[in-house]
């Protein structure tokens, strides 16, 4: 053993032989006591100094010949610049500020609220939505085989689990599946289109199981983006926007073509708007692809069917692939609005349209009413893609070998749920109307408690999971905020979060209009957390504007203010 320990430390100082008598003995010290310092700190047997020596911060502090450390090969400089221009505000500073605080609070740092309210991101269970049991039992069965038979699981999640099982190979969640998915499972898929658009004929060959929704959509935007200059494919997105979309478009190098929601409609889509931005846009790119969120993200707007057909019109006159991101379909509250698929609106028009309009819809496990995002499953369907590109698609598709298996389980069970004469349909029922109508019940309660507040107005949460309120932020607050070299909304966020705990994303991290003022949050917290969270909103709210009303508008304020809390009492 002593004589091990002595190869390893000659080892360390026998560089040094070779340089000049002073700089040997200069190194020959440093080198001396870096060896006592690892042998001080390395605990075991000696054949691990040598690898310590290798990958340790004391070993590689060894000095070159030229004195100088060897340099990181990727730097911020050497970055690729796209990476540095990707943006995901759902997850960007304001939230690790959260995380920053909350930590803090679990060290016993004093604030003036005892906890952080995260209302930031649409995670449902995160916000203590409990699981929908059957998806769960499916999943539990198809990841431990042994539990079928066992008498504790209802027979129809057995019959499930084992036919998604027979697809899988040998039989084992565990398995690689085919890159598009197992196929019995886009086989369910085919059928549940089917029913849901109400005999539209679906093929499965043209599903595809996706990581999320999220991996879909970028997959497709690669397709798609391509050229040089006034050539570079440009990509129509709604603004406000889901950040994905923008982060994407960014990562490819792409140009992003920005179409306005119209806010004083409830945030519909405009087709003069589609028309203004597309013309623009001509004059610096090729613009190639139209993306809609439907139900909207972050605004909570449904589609009416006559602006599908608007939208499908234009993509076809103009020759414009579509994206239908379609997550939220099971998320409608308000009694006057109705999910209508992109697909369904685009067969109605006729076989003109529904037999060339290349069209890729999209749906996910996060959302609706199961809210399962760490399961990360999802699929797209893509209607009239050249058969050629089709088999690019599935060339792309394959690089990252396949989706979740377990997380396309939990898609199969989405699209596959109890019927009304198996064992599990009652509770299955119940509990996926309890989920929606709790939903609907906080996105009624979030506007209306929204529009007492002098200052805020907002839109009814018609869907989805999300309101997307319009602030004032008075004129010396943007002028503080421009000073400290962030958007006003951000300033007020971060504001928000620093004296009530609550985390919301500012407006500016989806795009708005120039001059305007958001934030988006979600209605996930339960109803009790929510309620504490909008009264504390509403008091910061109000004394934001006090802070920095001017000279005349104090009294205007308090007035409001007093008639706020009346209102705010009355619901």
């Amino acid at each position: 053993m002593h004589r091990l320990q002595h190869l390893a430390n000659r080892s360390l100082i026998a560089r040094v032989f070779d340089q000049s008598p002073a700089l040997v003995r200069t190194k020959a010290r440093e080198t001396s006591c870096l060896v006592q310092s690892i042998r001080f700190k390395t605990q075991g047997p000696v054949e691990q100094y040598g690898q310590k020596r290798f990958s340790t911060a004391e070993a590689t502090v060894v000095l070159r010949e030229n004195g100088k450390i060897r340099e990181k090969s990727l730097t911020m400089d050497t970055l690729n610049p796209q990476v540095k221009a990707v943006e995901y505000a759902v997850r960007g500073p304001i939230v690790t500020k959260a995380g920053d605080i909350e930590r803090g609070l679990q060290q016993g740092q004093k604030h003036p609220f005892t906890e952080v309210i995260k209302a930031n991101i649409g995670d449902s269970h995160a916000m203590g939505q409990k699981p929908i049991t059957f998806l769960r039992q499916v999943v539990a069965l198809c990841s431990f085989p042994e539990l079928l038979d066992s008498s504790s699981f209802p027979e129809d999640a057995k019959q499930r689990a084992r036919r998604i099982l027979q697809g899988c190979g040998g039989q084992s969640l565990g398995s690689y599946s085919a890159s598009q998915g197992v196929d019995c499972i886009r086989q369910d898929i085919a059928v549940y289109i089917e029913q849901r658009d109400k005999g539209v004929p679906a093929d499965w060959d043209n599903i595809y199981l996706t990581t999320g929704a999220s991996d879909g959509i970028v997959s497709i935007l690669k397709m798609l983006v391509s050229g040089q200059g006034r050539s570079r494919s440009g990509v129509m997105i709604p603004i406000p926007q889901y950040p994905l979309y923008s982060a994407a478009i960014s990562e490819m190098e792409a140009v992003q073509i920005n179409y306005y929601l119209d806010e004083d409609n409830c945030w519909a889509l405009d087709i003069n708007e589609l028309h203004r931005a597309y013309q623009a846009a001509k004059e610096h790119c090729h613009p190639r692809v139209i993306c809609i969120i439907n139900p909207g993200n972050p605004t909570g707007q449904v589609q009416s069917k006559k602006c599908i057909e608007e939208v499908l019109h234009f993509a076809y006159e103009e020759n414009l692939f579509v994206m239908s991101d379609e997550v939220y379909q099971d998320n409608v509250y308000s009694p006057d609005c109705q999910f209508h698929s992109f697909k369904k609106v685009l067969y109605e028009m006729g076989p003109e349209y529904f037999n060339t309009v290349e069209l890729a819809s999209f749906h996910s496990t996060s959302k609706g009413y199961s809210g399962e995002c760490g399961f990360r499953g999802g699929y797209m369907e893509v209607l009239n893609l050249d058969l050629e590109v089709k088999a690019q698609l599935v060339k792309l598709l394959s690089v990252r070998l396949c989706p979740p298996v377990s997380g396309q389980a939990a898609m199969d069970v989405i699209v596959n749920p109890p019927l009304p004469h198996e064992p599990s349909y009652l509770q299955f029922h119940k509990e996926k109307s309890a989920v929606l109508g709790a939903l609907a019940e906080k996105a009624q309660m979030t506007e209306q408690i929204l529009n007492t507040v002098p200052g805020i107005k907002c839109n009814p949460v018609q869907g989805a999971m999300y309101a997307f309120p319009r602030i004032f932020i008075p004129p010396r607050a943007v002028e503080e905020a421009k000073s400290l070299g962030m958007s006003p909304d951000m300033m007020y966020c971060l504001r928000l979060l620093e004296e009530t705990g609550i985390c919301l994303v500012p407006g500016s991290g989806f795009g708005q209009r120039e001059g305007t003022y958001h934030f988006r949050m979600t209605i996930l917290p339960t109803t009790e957390k929510l309620k504490v969270l909008l009264e504390k909103l509403r008091d910061f709210h109000i004394k934001f504007l006090k802070e920095y009303a001017s000279l005349e508008e104090p009294k205007r304020s308090e007035d409001d203010t007093r008639d706020a809390l009346k209102q705010v009492q009355i619901v």
